[in-house]
């Protein structure tokens, strides 16, 4: 089931079920029994049992899909949290050495949700970094609240997945002459550099966790103007998505909605130095959930 958020010619944002031929409105078609709120459906114990039956019952489409526009799945998430150096291969093009993961603990980060932004709409590039970089990562939408997960049972907690470009400023300009240096300074691309506003594209849509077998063997791809930049499996991930709501959930409970980023394989722009630039259109896939578009604009 592919669970997602619309609008039509301006109307306020629904969430819906994507189905073949075009959406499926879930408040309008439970006559109300169920919330418009995509993320208010999360939070209703036994949530996907209610949409099958639903779908089952009043199978109507409401909407071609060519004639909604789509948004990010969830507007305002409690938490949008991020792993950093997940795939080896991206440690390594970073400068980074081996990883033992048994020796160490995720690196995890945390992005606004203000920083969300849904299908086809653009990245503005701020006007103070000139290293905007791009970073496609297969993301895990929770489904149920949980703290001290074990790892074992950590999948059951999770409502589905979707796509998120960890869009990133390297580094930027504070206008600052011959300003000190911190210790922070080294932090930095995890911090201020993933908080800026547009830099979360998500979507188009939450494909549900019944219908994705394997989160671990999945394609990841890519494309700047319609060249490959990024092409690995999440099968490579240092930590993969069990591992990561294990962890994280030791130290902040895990509620409906929340985003887990599990990572960006090798292949982003700072590698080669390569940059966003107004006029770029990254074209993010990943097998099984779909395909993420975002133009790039300046500010």
């Amino acid at each position: 089931m592919r669970l997602a958020t619309y609008s039509i010619d301006g109307s306020d944002r629904r969430a819906c079920v994507v189905v073949e031929g075009g959406v499926f409105d879930i408040e309008r078609a439970s006559g109300g029994a169920l919330p418009a709120s995509l993320l208010a459906v999360l939070q209703r114990p036994g949530w996907l049992g209610e949409l099958h039956g639903l779908l089952a019952s009043n199978p109507a489409v409401n909407h071609a899909l060519e004639s909604v526009r789509l948004h990010q799945p969830i507007d305002r998430p409690g938490k949008i949290l991020a792993a950093a150096g997940n795939y080896q291969a991206h440690v390594t093009e970073g400068g980074g050495t081996e990883v033992d993961v048994q020796r160490r603990t995720p690196r995890i980060f945390l992005k606004p949700s203000s920083a969300l932004i849904g299908p086809d709409d653009p990245v503005i590039l701020p006007r103070v970094s000139n290293e905007v970089d791009w970073e496609l990562e297969l993301a895990v939408v929770i489904g149920s609240r949980g703290r001290d997960v074990p790892v074992e049972s950590a999948l059951q907690y999770v409502a589905g997945y979707t796509i998120l470009n960890d869009v990133s400023a390297r580094s930027m300009e504070w206008g600052i002459d011959d300003r000190e240096v911190h210790d922070w300074d080294r932090f930095f691309d995890w911090l201020a550099g993933k908080w800026v506003d547009t830099f979360a594209p998500t979507g188009p849509w939450i494909v549900t966790a019944d219908e994705m077998p394997d989160p671990h063997a999945l394609a990841v791809r890519l494309e700047l103007n319609g060249e490959l930049m990024q092409d690995a499996s999440t099968e490579t991930m240092l930590f993969d998505a069990a591992d990561l709501i294990a962890y994280i959930s030791r130290f902040t409970v895990l509620e409906p909605g929340d985003i887990i980023a599990t990572g960006t394989p090798a292949g982003i722009g700072a590698a080669i130095g390569r940059y966003l630039e107004p006029g770029d259109v990254m074209v993010g896939t990943i097998e099984g959930v779909g395909t993420l578009r975002t133009p790039v604009v300046a500010s």
